[in-house]
């Protein structure tokens, strides 16, 4: 007795699902996607070697000694001529290149937080610059995640301080810290591409930290304002309108319209500001109707269109860095 069509076309789908199924587990498995960490992390040794074998990935481009077979990325362990020292020791040489080379005082906890922070900044030679950002997706260690990693690379031979680490992080290393714990409140941006896409699209009309335009509101220490004033003021501008910033409309007795920022106001005229940088001054006698829109923003509404999602990301963490400056 033969099966039906319908029967054999029916066990095909479901051979097909099976496999698709299989296929979508083994990405997600390989990128470390799959994988939660624990609610509570041990930033210790022994918590960070869990994470470099584990949901930090560490493994697929690192080996340790002769645990592990990976060789993309620098052994972390003593193996062979090339690798005479473990991390820990190693980390500490290095430092002192990095001192020699940036003129400030590094130390070796300095030099491998900086290591995932910035994996750019020390390339081993003869090796490629492609290191992945641990703290962005898919891996997106957090900062306790990264702190305990730190804890056990140190351990492999150096000096291990957990204090250092931890509680007393030098002014370098809480700089790092800073740019992690910004980027993963982001949703996993790289501050430092962030600030080439404010570059590309926010600096001729805003100032910040004394360069760039005055069209917009100044962003010097905009983070005190947090992160979800950030993110409206740049998918709904109109929603979050800074005071001194509104959008006016000026309508001229022949009914033509301009719309930009009142940047001056006197006896006998006024200027708008438009949002491409252009000033148009009318004078009052012209003037048939002025009023503010507050539907509207001279920050252009298609903008988070022009930005990919990346792109989105990197400019939040890059401006949840702009800390505002202490007191005096």
């Amino acid at each position: 007795m033969t099966s039906s069509p319908v029967a054999r076309i029916f066990l095909f789908l479901l051979i097909v699902l099976g496999v698709y199924l299989w296929i979508g587990y083994a990405i997600t498995d390989l990128t470390g996607g799959g994988r939660k960490s624990s609610a509570a992390v041990d930033i210790s040794p022994e918590g960070g070697e869990a994470i470099y074998w584990g949901k930090g990935r560490c493994f697929t481009c690192h080996s340790v000694g002769g645990q592990g077979s990976a060789v993309r990325g620098p052994n972390h362990g003593q193996f062979g001529e090339k690798f005479p020292l473990p991390m820990g020791a190693r980390a500490a040489e290095r430092a002192k290149e990095r001192s020699d080379k940036e003129g400030a005082a590094f130390s070796a906890v300095d030099y491998i937080v900086e290591s995932m922070a910035s994996p750019g900044a020390y390339v081993v030679k003869g090796y490629k610059n492609e290191m992945a950002v641990v703290y962005a997706p898919p891996i997106s260690l957090n900062l306790l995640e990264i702190k305990a990693v730190v804890a056990y690379l140190l351990s492999l031979g150096g000096d291990l301080d957990m204090e250092v680490i931890d509680a007393k992080p030098s002014e370098i290393t809480q700089k790092f810290y800073a740019k992690i714990a910004a980027a993963a409140e982001a949703g996993g941006g790289d501050p430092g591409l962030g600030a080439t896409v404010y570059d590309d699209n926010c600096s001729e009309c805003h100032t910040l930290n004394g360069d760039g335009g005055e069209v917009g509101p100044n962003l010097t220490g905009i983070s005190a304002k947090g992160l979800k004033f950030i993110s409206e003021a740049i998918l709904q501008p109109a929603k979050s309108m800074t005071k001194g910033f509104e959008t006016y409309v000026a309508i001229n007795k022949e009914g033509r319209q301009t719309v930009g920022l009142k940047t001056r106001d006197e006896a006998g005229e006024i200027d708008i500001t438009k949002a491409n940088g252009d000033v148009v001054t009318i004078a009052r006698t012209d003037i048939k109707e002025i009023k503010i829109d507050d539907t509207k923003s001279v920050m252009p509404d298609d903008l988070s269109e022009a930005m990919t999602v990346k792109d989105y990301q990197d400019i939040l963490s890059f401006l949840m860095l702009q800390k505002p400056k202490p007191k005096q």
